[in-house]
């Protein structure tokens, strides 16, 4: 067991409020830091934060199995000055298998190192731990992680620059694989095109020889990151041993373990210090737009349903009045059934969630829309990430926060049988045409320029969405992640449609990267489940 005559003073504090895991050499202590949630985030703190000095940021990206824990906590020791001499380890991340409801809510974890400034190094240490991907689940809960990452992006409590984002891999890798990709691509979607020269690959389990094959895997795969003078990544590396029991065989390997890392550690610190940090207000524009890409194209296919359904009522009454005419009817005697469509209210499930936010539906009573659903965490419309200034920027009318309602209930597009006659007709025309003070026109005109109205409305609309979809691209590094597929499949066929070949060409290219991304997210299913099988 170490004892405070073999270990540095500056630990005893540390150590007496800590719980002792194994006596040895090293003694391993867990570390009890200060725990605070903030919903579905959680926030640990080893020390006192002073906002008078410097704090760099971390955030990991990596699948199990890479070695990412280890690797927080090795740089936690790092971070508080711990050397192979001072026979002691320290583990923040708490090594304990979790059950299947926590697995569920496993939240964003961000880890504080504070009170070491200047004696260690000239800055304290935030690291946040991104858990959730590869979930047998699916991939909706793996978008969920981003969405998480804003709540905490957008806290006054958050975090609101990064000065690394660190790829966590293993040395033994030599290609990536299509589960991988799809971890590093979900990651990365919500970061501006400005966090690339922040991108670094934090290497595990190495020998401390050139890591030719993961450099290899990671230009194979187009991965975006920092590149150094070579044009090559830019990479760490690190041994996964140092927690490790010394004895007489292994004392050598050890050593060589903690050189390995002491060096990666060093290097990596150097290049926090010099790279600037990248504020997140791109971040969090580019996440609230994933949400408002998505709001907004699910509210366009509703209203193009709407207006489908409309020009299907008017042409019905077209062909009707056209039968009427040639068989010289009276006018008493034109009676027309069609298809009226409207809408209405429909309950959903809805209500506050337990592990934090309010499920439910953003609707305007003005444009009779829905302009978010699900909205899972704003509890009042005007919270809701789909509001900007103060207006929606979904429904028709652009309304504001005060027309709209959260609840549980959506409007759906219903269609019934209607029998309408030729005064029903006229009456609803010369209200909709002759109130504008236009020229007294036929019934057959009035009918026309409906149609017209509502195919220029369904144009505006396509547009409309199809912008969202460009400046996505324009602002996002990664733009093609599974969550935008299926609005793609409704763009591509409407554009098609229109016989718009240029835009269809983009979104079709769109939606192939997408593909090849996801297939990563089945892969990450599959192994999962042949793990879960082995068990």
């Amino acid at each position: 067991m170490a004892t405070f005559s073999n270990v540095s003073s500056k630990y005893k504090d540390i150590i007496s409020k800590s719980l002792l895991l194994r006596s040895g050499s090293p003694s391993i202590y867990q570390l009890k830091p200060k725990k605070e949630t903030f919903g579905t985030l959680t926030k640990l703190t080893v020390g006192e934060r002073n906002v008078n000095k410097i704090n760099k940021t971390i955030l990991l990206v990596g699948e199990t199995g890479t070695g990412k824990s280890t690797l927080i906590n090795a740089l936690v020791n790092h971070t508080m000055g711990v050397k192979m001499e001072d026979e002691v380890w320290f583990q923040i991340v708490e090594e304990e298998k979790k059950s299947q409801t926590e697995s569920q809510t496993s939240d964003v974890i961000v880890y504080q190192v504070c009170g070491f400034e200047d004696e260690t190094l000239p800055y304290s240490l935030t690291i946040i731990d991104t858990p959730g991907f590869g979930d047998t689940r699916g991939n909706k809960r793996d978008l969920l992680v981003p969405q998480k990452l804003l709540v905490w992006f957008q806290s006054d409590d958050g975090v609101h620059e990064v000065n690394a984002v660190g790829l966590v891999m293993k040395s033994s890798i030599n290609r990536l694989s299509d589960r991988l990709k799809y971890i590093f691509d979900s990651m990365m979607s919500p970061f501006g095109k400005n966090i690339e020269e922040n991108i670094v690959a934090l290497i595990t389990h190495s020998d401390g020889r050139n890591p030719k094959n993961v450099l290899q895997a990671l230009e194979a795969s187009e991965i975006k990151c920092a590149r150094n003078e070579n044009n090559q990544p830019v990479y760490f590396l690190f041994n996964n041993c140092q927690h490790e029991e010394r004895t007489e065989e292994e004392e050598f390997g050890l050593e060589h373990a903690w050189r390995v890392t002491d060096r990666g550690m060093k290097q990596f610190m150097t290049f926090l210090e010099k790279t600037g940090a990248q504020k997140l207000n791109t971040t969090v524009e580019v996440l609230n737009e994933r949400v408002r890409l998505t709001a907004c194209i699910k509210n366009l296919e509703e209203r193009i349903k709407f207006i489908e359904g409309k020009q299907t009522e008017i042409i019905q009454v077209e062909e009707g009045l056209k039968k009427h005419e040639e068989m010289k009817k009276k006018p008493e005697e034109f009676i027309v059934e069609v298809d009226e469509i409207y809408k209405d209210k429909k309950t959903v499930e809805g209500g506050w969630r337990w592990f934090g936010g309010y499920n439910g539906a953003l609707t305007c009573n003005v444009c009779k829309e829905n302009c978010h659903y699900p909205c899972t965490v704003a509890a009042t419309p005007g919270h809701c990430e789909v509001m900007k200034k103060g207006n929606c920027t979904v429904c028709t009318r652009k309304c504001h926060k005060s027309d709209h309602v959260k609840e549980d209930k959506i409007y759906e597009n219903i269609t019934r049988k209607v029998k309408k006659t030729l005064e029903d007709m006229k009456r609803k025309y010369e209200e909709n045409y002759q109130a504008e003070g236009q020229k007294k026109s036929s019934l057959l005109e009035d009918l026309k320029k409906e149609i017209n109205k509502l195919e220029a409305d369904k144009t505006r609309f396509l547009e409309e969405a199809y912008q969202h979809v460009v400046k996505l691209n324009q602002i996002a590094l990664k733009v093609h992640s599974g969550s935008t597929s299926v609005q793609l499949d409704f763009l591509i066929e409407k554009m098609k449609e229109k016989g718009d070949t240029e835009k269809v060409h983009m979104l079709e290219e769109m939606k192939r990267k997408q593909k090849e991304g996801n297939k990563g997210a089945v892969q990450s299913v599959w192994d999962k489940m042949r793990s879960a099988g082995k068990e």
